[in-house]
């Protein structure tokens, strides 16, 4: 094999976030900058010559070009076998399960999620541990500090690999298998639910359902387990097919750019179950029949049920979820007597406790579910688990979440998204909450008291690592909470989030508007925080 050891200049803005490496396609088209972040992170890897790599991604614009340089790349420094999804897809979950099935040493996954896809659009890579997760910051950080000095990368010299022909390539040492990116992933699920239960619910005309793909990485997958396995007909996929683009597709699976499954979902004729993925499958929402279900409650609702689901049966090890996520999973943690964490923002943060054998079921409030079966979160699992849920219960959707509420009350609430945010502004609300928070604690405002006032920092209970300035959290009296957080998903300038949470333990305020119902709390988080006055704009760009 002819390895060219190529000339390079560093590019300083290559420190990955909580998800990866995402910036725009055309950043990662300058000369070097795709080959120099695979590089440092090859450099900071030891010991994986003549070991697996998995590689694949969401089909998204520069997908396929990418995948052609990682290969050489990966080649000429000496990995032994490349696992890749056929035409170079592979959604994150089914990544994370090859993974941890063949045993590879690590995983690149191609992805910015739930980020919009073309040209002009964004592209993403990520590297996963061999637990099939996201590497942990302690590699994240080593990627970054490498890319900083690097100044050469290797690649090999070599003719563009056949992504489509399925089957196994031998070149100059090193083989290359190409796999269908459904049937193992199909397998695993097969193993997790009750197929013959769902396929009789289904073919009986108990359960309909609508699953949207938004043009993303999950159509085949939904297509092969809902429609070939399970019998759903072929219309209860929609927008199935993956485009580089996402068919124009903001594909984030929520109400605002789920549109075409919300309105099917609120019309008088809905199916009863409605779910939706996004970008590259790790996300869900999930929908009954007039009816939406917040992913804190998705998450709280799938903790308490766990029981009924064949995986699941012997009950949980304890639960998880993310800082900003409703205190929702709490409640049911502490009735089963299970222990709950409350992580940063992030699915590796999860992996510790999963691998330790701490938790099985974890949560984010941005639409991610996910257990032990993977080390990601899951969007076609989530759907196949309220899929099972509803068959077993004989439950709509609706009636699934009420009887939750009235056994642990209902925790209302919602996310205010402030999109590309310029980042000094941005920056200057958190140094204005921040410089708030010793007077906060005590405060009144209105019928709100000010128990707690502080910046969020986890130390890992499996490895002792901390993670410092993870958001704001100001916590009442009531239980009631406002977090604010910068989000580090987004490729221009900063999103400002801000979650608002309200427990009601009385039934009969349960049918509440979750925005009149939390109205008191938003006018307060503008009065802590002075985005709205900051930025001059007059309301959120995306409310969930």
């Amino acid at each position: 094999m002819q390895i060219e050891t190529i000339n390079t200049h560093s590019y300083d803005d290559q420190n990955p976030g909580t998800s990866g490496l995402r910036k725009k396609v055309k950043i990662f088209q300058q000369p070097g900058y795709l080959e120099n972040f695979v590089q440092a992170i090859f450099d900071s890897l030891e010991d994986f010559s003549g070991k697996t790599l998995v590689l694949g991604g969401d089909g998204r614009y520069f997908n396929r070009t990418a995948i052609q340089s990682i290969i050489k790349i990966a080649a000429a420094n000496g990995f032994g076998e490349l696992i890749i999804g056929q035409g170079g897809l592979l959604s994150t979950p089914a990544a994370s399960n090859i993974i941890r099935k063949y045993k590879a040493f690590g995983g690149l996954v191609l992805s910015a999620s739930h980020n919009p896809g073309g040209p002009n659009e964004d592209f993403g890579i990520k590297y996963n541990v061999s637990n099939g997760g996201p590497a942990p910051e302690k590699y994240t950080h080593a990627f970054f500090k490498r890319s900083q000095v690097i100044d050469s990368y290797k690649i090999a010299v070599m003719e563009d690999v056949d992504l489509d022909q399925l089957g196994t390539q031998q070149l100059d040492g090193m083989t290359i298998k190409i796999i269908d990116p459904v049937s193992d992933y199909a397998e695993l699920m097969q193993s997790l639910f009750d197929f013959d239960l769902l396929k009789q619910s289904i073919g009986s005309g108990y359960i309909t359902l609508l699953f949207d793909a938004m043009s993303a990485i999950t159509g085949p997958y939904a297509k092969r387990i809902l429609v070939d396995l399970l019998g759903a007909s072929p219309n209860s996929v929609i927008n199935a097919e993956p485009l580089e683009d996402f068919g124009g597709h903001h594909p984030d699976p929520n109400l605002a750019h789920a549109h075409e499954l919300a309105e099917a979902m609120f019309s008088d004729d809905a199916p009863t179950f409605g779910a939706a993925s996004d970008g590259d499958g790790d996300r869900n929402m999930i929908t009954g029949k007039q009816i939406f279900v917040t992913p804190s409650d998705s998450l709280a609702i799938m903790a308490a049920n766990a029981h009924l689901i064949p995986a699941y049966a012997k009950g949980l090890a304890g639960v998880a979820r993310s800082m900003p996520t409703s205190q929702a999973v709490d409640r049911v943690a502490a009735k089963y007597n299970i222990p709950c964490f409350e992580t940063p923002t992030g699915w590796k943060f999860f992996g510790n406790l999963l691998d330790a054998g701490k938790i099985t079921l974890c949560g984010e409030e941005s639409f991610g579910t996910g257990s032990d079966h993977v080390r990601e979160k899951d969007g076609v699992w989530a759907a196949l688990f309220w899929l099972n849920l509803i068959a077993v219960k004989r439950q709509s959707v609706a009636e699934i979440v009420h009887e939750h509420w009235q056994t642990f009350g209902r925790d209302i609430y919602s996310r205010h998204d402030y999109e590309a945010v310029d980042a000094t502004i941005a920056k200057g609300i958190v140094e204005h909450l921040c410089g708030q928070l010793p007077i906060l604690p005590g405060q009144h405002f209105g019928e709100y008291e000010i128990s707690f006032a502080d910046e969020f920092s986890y130390t890992d209970p499996v490895d002792g690592s901390v993670s410092s300035n993870q958001g704001v959290r100001i916590g009442f009296t009531n239980g009631s909470r406002i977090v604010f957080r910068l989000s580090g998903t987004g490729t221009v300038g900063a999103t400002l989030r801000i979650y608002l949470e309200r427990f009601e333990p009385d039934t009969t305020k349960h049918n509440q508007d979750a925005q009149t119902a939390l109205a008191d709390l938003i006018d307060l988080a503008e009065q802590l925080c002075e985005v709205k006055k900051r930025t001059g704009r007059t309301e959120p760009d995306v409310v969930t």
